[in-house]
């Protein structure tokens, strides 16, 4: 059995102060103030309490679907970089970049630079193909600077004709094709503006060619849709205190065997202020007719 642990959206603390003038003049400024509104919501106790229960759980490997920063600053990168080191070794651990840690065009790929150890092995761009044990972990990118008050992601369509070839080589192996991104590919789970603008691409990619499970994070909820018959699955905030419009948080606990997976909710109790177990349910294995 390969067991998965899937987090998302931890929105570690950022650095103190308004960073350099440039800032200013940036979509920056407009996501500190509104940070401002809502960084009540999150809380790093809460993200300490949850990335405890997963090293209690002991994983095989960690999935995390962006959002590490706030703002894409330098600074927040590099502590990204050690708060990342805490969860395990980089081999063992997997990141898609979200929104916030795409906010601005200026420096993009250097900071991305910073998470280099935990996004693949050894190739040069997205997707990355990450096999372990009998797992294919596929990290797609859907991380794009976009206009101020918007919050999209985009694949893009290298990434795609790449997706398909490494789709099909995974199912060739009889890998359990597990695909990772931050922005949800389903509809009806985040607001138009916040939404991926190739979706419909990317499903089609998805389901012309076979996997077992999509996981996302971006809309701060749990979220359960699909791609024909591939499972998505989103989750709330890691950091989420539960006192806003949003869920408290949840991490996944996803056992994969050859029969297909169970998925473990576990997340914090809002009365208690526990860690817990909020459900559990059964996925399918393999897919039919995967890619031969």
């Amino acid at each position: 059995m390969f067991r998965l642990a899937h987090l998302s959206d931890p929105h570690l603390p950022s650095p103190a102060g308004l960073g350099p003038l440039r800032d200013l003049a940036s979509k920056r400024t407009l996501s500190r103030l509104a940070w401002r509104r809502k960084q009540h919501e999150h809380g790093p106790a809460v993200l300490a309490a949850i990335t405890a229960d997963i090293a209690a759980y002991a994983p095989d490997h960690v999935a995390v679907t962006g959002d590490l920063t706030n703002f894409s600053t330098p600074g927040e990168f590099a502590a990204a970089a050690t708060w990342l080191s805490t969860l395990g070794a980089p081999a063992a651990v997997t990141v898609s970049p979200g929104n916030h840690d795409a906010l601005v065009a200026d420096g993009h790929a250097e900071r991305f630079a910073l998470l280099a150890p935990w996004l693949g092995d050894g190739a040069e761009d997205f997707p990355f193909l990450r096999r372990r044990g009998g797992v294919a972990i596929i990290n797609l990118c859907s991380a794009v600077p976009t206009p101020p008050l918007f919050a999209g992601g985009r694949i893009g369509e290298a990434q795609l004709t790449r997706l398909g070839g490494l789709l099909d080589q995974a199912g060739r192996e009889g890998l359990y094709r597990v695909v990772l991104l931050h922005h949800p590919p389903v509809e009806g789970v985040v607001s138009r503006r916040k939404a991926l603008a190739d979706a419909v691409e990317l499903r089609a990619v998805l389901i012309r060619h076979g996997a077992e499970l999509v996981l996302h994070g971006h809309a701060h909820e749990a979220a359960f849709g699909a791609a024909g018959d591939i499972p998505v699955l989103g989750v709330p905030s890691a950091s989420a205190k539960g006192s806003g419009h949003h869920p408290a948080a949840r991490w996944h606990a996803i056992e994969i065997d050859a029969g297909g997976a169970t998925v473990i909710a576990r997340g914090l109790d809002p009365r208690s202020r526990e860690i817990t177990e909020i459900g559990r349910y059964a996925l399918p294995g393999l897919s039919v007719g995967a890619a031969a």
